[in-house]
């Protein structure tokens, strides 16, 4: 009886190791993430840095893995990218002027339609951003996007728009890290 005991524990632990995927040296990403009653992927995951310096790691999660970028951003289906912070010098303040920025390149200086909506998200940012938050940026199909900081809800945005021009801060053509962008399509 111990025997199988000890088995089944190690097999246990074995299955738990083995769900996760470490990106760089201090994050841990699950392989799959269940949002709104869907099933998602890991499709990839990368580290964002800068000046050798390790910010945050990211993963893209979808129902089906896709290396194309268009299709990602083109696609009406549930779909999440997990934000893992691993640095101190992730802030609030410089969350909030990334994501800014990372709107103003998504949609080519042009953010007037999602201007309501973009402030309404940053705002999600109101609290201070430490080592080791994570957040979830989950599109449900049909509702908008879901903000969540550390496993709890901040708020919706509706509107597929808003869900391209956020995605496309990773995934589109001026992403906030190639590395990244490359790592979350499974190209690394």
């Amino acid at each position: 009886m111990k025997k199988i005991t000890l088995v089944l524990v190690a097999l246990m632990a074995l299955t738990s190791a083995t769900a996760q995927i470490r990106v760089g040296s201090k994050a841990v990403l699950p392989y799959e993430q269940t949002f709104a009653d869907t099933d998602l992927k890991l499709n990839g995951a990368g580290l964002r840095e800068m000046l050798w310096i390790d910010l945050y790691a990211g993963g893209l999660y979808l129902q089906n893995k896709s290396k194309d970028p268009k299709e990602i951003l083109d696609a009406d289906e549930t779909m999440a990218i997990k934000l893992n912070i691993v640095s101190g010098f992730v802030t609030q303040k410089k969350m909030i002027k990334a994501v800014k920025d990372g709107f103003g390149k998504a949609t080519f200086g042009n953010t007037k339609a999602l201007d309501e909506r973009i402030t309404k998200f940053i705002k999600f940012f109101s609290e201070p951003i430490v080592k080791n938050d994570i957040f979830d940026l989950v599109y449900v199909k049909g509702v908008g996007v879901k903000a969540y900081k550390n496993d709890k809800e901040l708020g919706v945005i509706e509107g597929r728009d808003f869900k391209y021009a956020l995605f496309k801060i990773w995934l589109g053509d001026e992403p906030a890290s190639e590395p990244l962008k490359k790592g979350m399509l499974g190209l690394q």
